[in-house]
């Protein structure tokens, strides 16, 4: 839930950015792991946190959790303030490392992994996350710029979403 504590910190962040489809992409992402019972949720490229923050609240609903990879020191060090302010540590972890190599060592499996546009080899880190879903799990690319460019793959069901800069969603249908 969207308790004071994460409507602060959510607040703050957005204060300092230039983006007003922010705030509809974070609403876009808790609305997709809220309703889910026991929510695994992998985010590839954390940054500061805000869109842990989302996925957090949301699966704190209904149980789960959400591990966070990131690689850059100083956005680990934000997220796991902004983490601790919102009063989520319970929901939400970070591993540090290039992302890459941690994405390939994660050895588990998750319903929903997300793509943040911040993330260097986009092909390979999508290949790499295909590995973490079981089927009829959900990658979700947000700010990628090969949007859309997964729908001739017959072992996925893809569709870019109008929402704030474009969110790609792929079922994942065999393993």
């Amino acid at each position: 839930m969207l308790d004071e504590r994460v409507r602060a910190v959510l607040a703050r962040l957005e204060a300092g950015v230039a983006e007003p489809e922010l705030a509809e992409t974070g609403r876009f992402l808790f609305a997709l792991v809220a309703p889910q019972t026991d929510c695994e949720v992998l985010e590839v490229g954390a940054g500061r946190g805000y869109s842990t923050l989302w996925l957090a609240a949301g699966v704190r609903y209904l149980g789960g959790r959400v591990l966070s990879l990131e690689q850059r020191p100083e956005a680990a060090a934000e997220w796991r303030r902004n983490v601790a302010d919102a009063g989520l540590e319970e929901w939400a972890e970070l591993l540090e490392g290039g992302l890459l190599e941690t994405l390939e060592a994660v050895d588990d499996v998750f319903d929903i992994v997300l793509l943040h546009a911040g993330v260097v080899d986009h092909e390979r880190s999508f290949e790499l996350a295909r590995t973490k879903v079981e089927p009829a799990g959900l990658i979700v690319a947000h700010d990628m710029p090969s949007a859309g460019a997964r729908r001739e793959d017959a072992d996925l069901l893809s569709v870019v979403v109008p929402v704030g800069s474009g969110v790609e969603m792929a079922v994942v249908l065999s393993e």
